[in-house]
């Protein structure tokens, strides 16, 4: 008998499943599990944000998270929607050149996915190489407060072609293309990979031309954030040769923002992603140049940087989403439990001890109970009972089972039995007692 009663056990219990359920409590706040569905702004109908976001939605479908891109005006859009908390918009694809981490704070950066021409196609029989020769015409060049209409504005605006003296139209994406082909425009201003079904369809079409932009260089030097780019001949059709000579482009990079809250695993997930969409050859990138953590307008978010420099880990690699949230949890357990075992070992021997002393501190306690009766009972009217209680007492001691080690402090038990169980028979042999019987 170690000397507890059930109340004892009970709170016992009711402690340790307390303790549990704080502890469960405190992984599911600390490791929550992934949402089951995110929302990513993309861009225009028939845009590269449109094509790149229906490539990830597939790639998150393989663990069984919904990934919901959403159609927007552009890379200005996107930016409005992941600052507004209730726009559900967690993730964004924005064009670099726009804002940065302190006009638009609260973003983290996942790093730079690709490189991002500019396209000036027009209809004329007769090649543009300048941009002044645009002026007067009627060009598509995205809807108000698109990144494809701002950057119009600031690259034709360059080469003296304004909304002032010419036509802007907010035609963007599959509009565009349709719009050019229908005659409505005479030229189409277009921030998009050369892989997207807008840009495809022009690149293709015999009676479009692309203008080639024999002063990019010069306008890297003006811009610093843009980039010189080269369209090799017959890239898009080598049998047709298209296009049939080398273009000279301008573009800039185009990178993944978040929202600092977002789930771990869903940003280690994205940026696996980013990792199989953007990582092979392109026509404007070597194999393995994207993705990357150079981006010196917003904050890299420290998971992208350690997975850029290390790779994704060994739970990321070999277990399914679902399971390396539980597996994490698991292992927070398990060093939580290491780290209270060391203090724990130490003290187990002190507990060990004192459950022990405690047993015979029991017996203890009732025997010096029994003792102390005495002093109320000067009469001796219940000198029978003490009699019994005294055998009880001795009973129960006799089937203790603890170390050899407390073997004399037993011993020293049983000889303070035996000293109270004399003291009763002293008390029973009395001439007053004896007399009164």
């Amino acid at each position: 008998m170690l000397g507890f009663d059930r109340w004892q056990l009970f709170k016992g219990l009711a402690l340790a499943v307390g303790a549990f359920g704080v502890v469960s409590l405190a992984l599911i706040y600390f490791i929550p599990a992934p949402p089951s569905k995110v929302a990513m702004a993309t861009s225009f109908k028939g845009s590269s944000g449109e094509y790149y976001g229906n490539q990830y939605r597939e790639i998150f479908a393989r663990s069984n998270i919904e990934l919901e891109p959403r159609v927007t005006a552009g890379a200005g859009e996107n930016l409005k929607l992941l600052q507004d908390p209730k726009s559900g918009v967690q993730i964004g694809i924005v064009v670099s050149g726009l804002s940065d981490g302190k006009q638009t704070p609260g973003l983290l950066s996942l790093g730079t996915i690709y490189n991002l021409p500019y396209w000036l196609f027009y209809t004329s029989k007769e090649p543009l190489d300048r941009l002044s020769q645009f002026e007067g015409k009627r060009i598509a060049v995205g809807p108000v407060g698109s990144a494809s209409r701002s950057m119009a504005e600031k690259i034709l605006g360059k080469g003296g072609v304004n909304s002032e003296n010419s036509v802007f139209l907010p035609f963007a994406g599959s509009a565009a293309v349709e719009a050019l082909n229908d005659g409505n425009v005479d030229a189409v201003w277009a921030i998009s990979a050369s892989d997207s079904p807008a840009v495809r369809s022009l690149l293709e079409n015999s009676n479009v031309r692309i203008m080639n932009f024999p002063t990019a260089e010069a306008f890297t030097i003006i811009f610093p954030e843009l980039v010189r780019l080269v369209l090799p001949r017959g890239t898009i059709d080598i049998k047709r040769d298209i296009p049939p000579t080398d273009v000279s482009l301008i573009g800039s990079t185009t990178k993944i923002l978040v929202r600092s809250d977002l789930h771990p695993e869903i940003v280690q997930l994205l940026l696996q992603a980013m990792v199989e969409t953007h990582g092979a050859r392109g026509v404007f990138q070597r194999s393995g140049e994207f993705p990357n953590s150079a981006d010196t307008e917003y904050p890299v978010a420290p998971a992208a940087i350690d997975f850029y420099k290390n790779g994704p880990s060994f739970m990321q690699r070999h277990l399914p989403l679902w399971l390396s949230v539980h597996a994490q949890r698991a292992i927070a357990v398990l060093v939580t439990a290491i780290a209270l075992s060391f203090p724990l070992f130490r003290l187990l021997p002190v507990f060990y001890n004192w459950i022990t002393r405690r047993r015979l501190f029991h017996w203890y306690a009732q025997l010096k109970a029994l003792e102390a009766s005495f002093d109320a009972d000067p009469m001796d009217k219940h000198l029978a009972e003490k009699q019994a209680r005294i055998e009880q007492i001795e009973d129960a001691v006799s089937h203790i089972r603890i170390p050899l080690t407390f073997s004399d402090q037993l011993y020293n038990l049983r000889s303070h039995i035996d000293i109270v169980r004399r003291k009763i028979a002293s008390r029973n042999s009395t001439p007053g007692r004896i007399a009164a019987e």
